[in-house]
């Protein structure tokens, strides 16, 4: 039995579309980021994606642990040509498209974006590639899409049943694989 020990990155304060633009993630809370230090497994080694929202909060969160090198492959969704626009604004120039790509996840993308599919083999193939490197638990700090991503991928979830989940900034989402398949341990964990 392992664990996939997913972290959302800290708060980033943003009101737009944040996929690859590379926003800082506010740490000022130590107080939830030394909780969030002591309830992860001591032993675990710990990677992230290499935007710096979640670089500096594995960072924050390493206490000890061995840091694996970045995985580019971990990054969030790819908005394209909705990067940096408010929800609003997106509805009003592609009421059509924005709308579809929040009720039918799948294969719909942003313009010059990833579509859910896209992102989830994406990230399956990261996720692979390190447990093949890495045996046992590993933590994960990454993104919303990400780890609702992965959550449907292995547990089975339609992408439209994931997106019903919260997945707060600093929040813990543990994914088991048990002698049937994987399970959702927890889901939106606040330590």
């Amino acid at each position: 039995m392992s664990r996939l020990i997913w972290v959302r990155h800290g708060p980033t304060h943003q009101t737009t579309f944040t996929g690859w633009r590379d926003v800082p993630a506010d740490l000022s809370d130590t107080a939830a980021i030394a909780r969030l230090g002591r309830w992860l497994p001591a032993d675990t080694p710990i990677v992230s994606s290499d935007l710096k929202r979640a670089v500096t909060t594995a960072d924050a969160i390493a206490s000890g642990r061995r840091r694996l090198p970045h995985a580019p492959d971990l990054r969030e969704f790819d908005f394209g040509d909705w990067d940096g626009l408010h929800f609003s604004e997106v509805a009003a120039k592609h009421p059509d498209l924005s709308r579809a790509f929040w009720e039918e996840p799948g294969d719909i993308a942003p313009p010059g974006g990833e579509s859910w599919n896209a992102v989830t083999a994406r990230v399956g193939a990261s996720v692979d590639a390190l447990r093949d490197r890495h045996d046992g638990d590993l933590i994960l700090v990454a993104h919303f899409g990400v780890i609702l991503c992965h959550m449907a991928l292995l547990t089975g979830m339609t992408p439209y049943e994931a997106l019903g989940h919260r997945i707060e900034p600093l929040s813990v989402t543990v994914l088991e694989q048990t002698a049937t398949g994987w399970r959702a341990e927890r889901i939106n964990h606040s330590a």
